[in-house]
């Protein structure tokens, strides 16, 4: 469901605007060659005010794919570009306002959906469809500060790392 963004046009209103702002931006195309995918908290309608874009890719060369996004984003309001390392992995970001929304572009040398955000965000609908009512309890938690998936861990009462946890919770219940 989640591997192209035409869901969201028969989605809620941020759902529509998102659409608008992604298609108007142009950034699936540009960028096909790297799978982007939209995650997150939008595509399964948590999303809170301020919620980004995210958009995860499939991204070998970090150099050229620096050189792309620069050249195709890097006139976007609040444009930053940036390498780092998250759980000694290393990922490109890229973050910039478009449309009202911020994006975030993530890449890292790893199939889209083998990456922690697609996996998080399989789990998290799955969730939602098994326990409707969560819904709305997640959305209050995030609009307190509370992040996604610490948010889900606590109403399912998983502790340890929320990010191990929901994807231990996910291949125990067959969602992943």
């Amino acid at each position: 469901m989640f591997e192209t963004i035409d869901y969201l046009q028969f989605g809620n209103e941020n759902q529509q605007r998102a659409y608008s702002a992604i298609k108007n931006l142009g950034i699936m195309r540009s960028l096909s060659e790297y799978y982007p995918t939209l995650c997150g908290t939008l595509p399964i309608g948590i999303d809170i005010v301020h919620s980004d874009l995210d958009i995860i890719m499939h991204v070998e060369e970090f150099s050229l794919f620096e050189h792309k996004v620069k050249a195709l984003f890097g006139n976007e309001q609040n444009f930053t570009f940036k390498k780092t390392s998250i759980r000694n992995t290393p990922v490109v970001k890229a973050n910039f306002i478009f449309e009202g929304f911020e994006f975030e572009l993530f890449g890292q040398a790893q199939r889209v959906k083998e990456q922690y955000a697609y996996l998080h965000m399989i789990v998290e609908d799955s969730i939602l469809k098994h326990h409707p009512n969560f819904k709305e309890e997640v959305i209050k938690l995030k609009e307190q500060g509370i992040k996604t998936e610490p948010a889900f861990c606590a109403l399912l009462g998983l502790e340890g790392d929320p990010y191990e946890a929901l994807l231990e919770y996910g291949k125990q219940n067959g969602f992943i």
